[in-house]
């Protein structure tokens, strides 16, 4: 990134929802950031549904006297809120007269990251299983589908059992249907991953979909829950930010 400042502010941005429980995931996924590296200004904000929008608090960042804001995606595909809903609103922005640099990382998910990883197996409950379902979103986007599957394929390896993504939406590929095909390898006790960030109306509906089909309880947290995601955001903001001086 030769030419651009550290930046010395940090925005964290989620999809959104209308369900108050993902703006609070969220909110205090941003005070696990902020605590990894005290002094770093870290706030958040939604693409949809709730407040603030990006573009409220990139304008906030400049009139406080930033001069550089790191975005971090809190997505774990590239669908299409990462490729085109995030990039359009910093578009706006800048064309609206935004003067801050602003860099954007990769999203939470690109590359399996580690971190993630270890997320996803030490929120899975401590009960005996032997298969598991990896309960997501759901998107028409092929690269972005691919990438669940991925991320299902490393979890399946790192815990020595098979994994099946079950989505909530754009895909045949219930929750339901994720146990199903688990039995059908001979898997009897099947727990519940899950790869959403915060809670929220489609975290339910998939989950609720695996448990009716005789999955296990509990079911795993979404992940914002865990230390190792705000490890994760600091490694994708990696040298590109810094403490503001006092």
């Amino acid at each position: 990134m030769t030419g651009r400042r550290l930046a010395d502010g940090v925005l964290l941005v989620a999809h959104g929802s209308s369900d108050p429980r993902a703006a609070a995931a969220t909110r205090a996924l941003t005070r696990a950031v902020a605590a990894q590296r005290p002094g770093l200004d870290v706030r958040c904000a939604f693409l949809d549904h709730a407040g603030p929008r990006p573009g409220e608090q990139l304008a906030a960042f400049e009139a406080l006297g930033h001069r550089a804001v790191v975005v971090v995606p809190l997505l774990l595909t590239n669908a299409f809120h990462g490729r085109f809903d995030l990039p359009a609103v910093l578009e706006r922005a800048r064309a609206g007269g935004l003067g801050l640099d602003v860099t954007t990382t990769d999203v939470l998910g690109a590359g399996a990251p580690a971190l993630l990883l270890s997320a996803l197996r030490r929120l899975l409950p401590p009960v005996p299983f032997d298969g598991v379902v990896l309960a997501a979103a759901g998107t028409r986007d092929d690269l972005a589908r691919h990438s669940v599957d991925g991320a299902a394929a490393a979890l399946g390896a790192s815990l020595g059992v098979p994994c099946v993504p079950g989505y909530a939406s754009a895909s045949t590929v219930t929750g339901a249907a994720a146990v199903a095909a688990l039995r059908a390898q001979g898997c009897e006790r099947i727990a519940v991953s899950s790869y959403f960030l915060a809670p929220g109306r489609l975290h339910d509906l998939v989950v609720g979909s695996a448990v009716g089909a005789g999955a296990l309880e509990p079911v795993a947290a979404p992940l914002c829950a865990h230390v190792d995601v705000a490890r994760l955001v600091m490694s994708r903001i990696g040298d590109f930010a810094l403490v503001r001086a006092a």
